[in-house]
């Protein structure tokens, strides 16, 4: 298995699938806008163009972003910005549920993070790498605000997968 981070770094095994759906998706679109203005007669090289360029856009809005985590930092890749914080010097987590569920994690120098959970719960790795980071706030003093989120959040995550073990014996 290829990985494509640091080593000892884990990621997001779904992105792939997600990018690959978020790229086909974004090529029928183009090819669809293209025949129907071609076949309204209307096709020229620079309309042309504009379909390729929106279609490039429809890929940026629908590609996710990418998630990978290390022994004391966590990363999300977006198409147009990057974020990085140190896991284990955290100060803050919190969380905002609703339509959009997603954590805000903030380190000791300021930098934040946002963060869908589902990726967490569908990455194990990711899960270990920012729950080992998280103990290291706590031990060392720095976490003040979202240990019990990150406590509550690993309980979901585990009993998740207790679920789909089961699922997957023919036991539930």
């Amino acid at each position: 298995m290829r990985r494509s981070g640091p080593a000892g770094s884990a990621g997001d095994r779904h992105w792939r699938g997600s990018a690959r759906l978020a790229t086909g998706c974004a090529l029928v679109f183009c090819a669809m806008s293209v025949l129907v203005d071609w076949d309204a007669g209307s096709l020229t090289p620079l309309r042309a163009l504009l379909w390729v360029a929106l279609s490039a856009v429809v890929c940026a809005v629908l590609l996710p972003p990418r998630v990978t985590a290390g022994p004391g930092w966590l990363r999300v890749h977006a198409p147009w910005r990057r974020q990085v914080i140190h896991t284990d010097t955290l100060t803050a987590v919190r969380r905002y549920d609703g339509v959009s569920s997603h954590l805000v994690l903030r380190d000791v120098h300021g930098h934040t993070l946002k963060l869908d959970p589902r990726v967490l719960t569908a990455n194990p790795l990711l899960w270990h790498e920012l729950d080992t980071g998280v103990r290291r706030s706590l031990e060392r003093g720095t976490l003040r605000h979202g240990a019990e989120i990150m406590k509550r959040l690993g309980q979901d995550i585990d009993d998740e997968t207790t679920e789909a073990v089961l699922r997957a014996s023919g036991l539930s």
